[in-house]
């Protein structure tokens, strides 16, 4: 008589909640820079409870993130390409160069970014799921393989 027991250990992957996150949060704050909404009373709520505090570290530095983020996949490169137009966006609007085209920058920048997040969202839980590429996120560019 074998009483043996099996136990798979399977860690989760935590970038489908991150992306979900981004998504959430910059969607909603596209759709107020977009005037689809009035006021920030809806960006708070979703901001506070989606890390903003992890957001806002983040953004100190994005630029070696997009870096690094050519040696995962496309769908991430993309996402922090367009975080990297959106803080340019922001920066100059604040310096109010050109205010109007770099406020819609950042906007449409923002609402990009909600978009492919929601679709990395959908690929890392998808592909995890299935077991293979049901949603295809790009393989990595190469260029740092030693």
């Amino acid at each position: 008589m074998n009483n043996e027991t099996k136990v798979k250990v399977v860690t989760a992957d935590p970038s489908a909640l991150g992306l979900f996150g981004l998504a959430i949060i910059t969607l909603v704050a596209s759709s107020q820079k977009l005037g689809l909404t009035n006021g920030v009373s809806l960006v708070f709520p979703w901001a506070i409870f989606l890390g903003a505090s992890a957001q806002l570290m983040a953004s100190i530095f994005t630029i070696f993130m997009t870096i690094g983020a050519m040696e995962t996949h496309k769908v991430l490169f993309t996402i922090f390409v367009l975080i990297d137009f959106l803080f340019i966006g922001l920066t100059l609007t604040s310096f109010g160069i050109m205010e109007h085209a770099t406020h819609m920058l950042a906007a449409y920048s923002e609402l990009a970014i909600a978009i492919v997040s929601f679709y990395g969202c959908g690929a890392a839980v998808l592909n995890t799921h299935f077991g293979r590429v049901f949603l295809p996120v790009g393989k990595p560019f190469g260029i740092f393989k030693k």
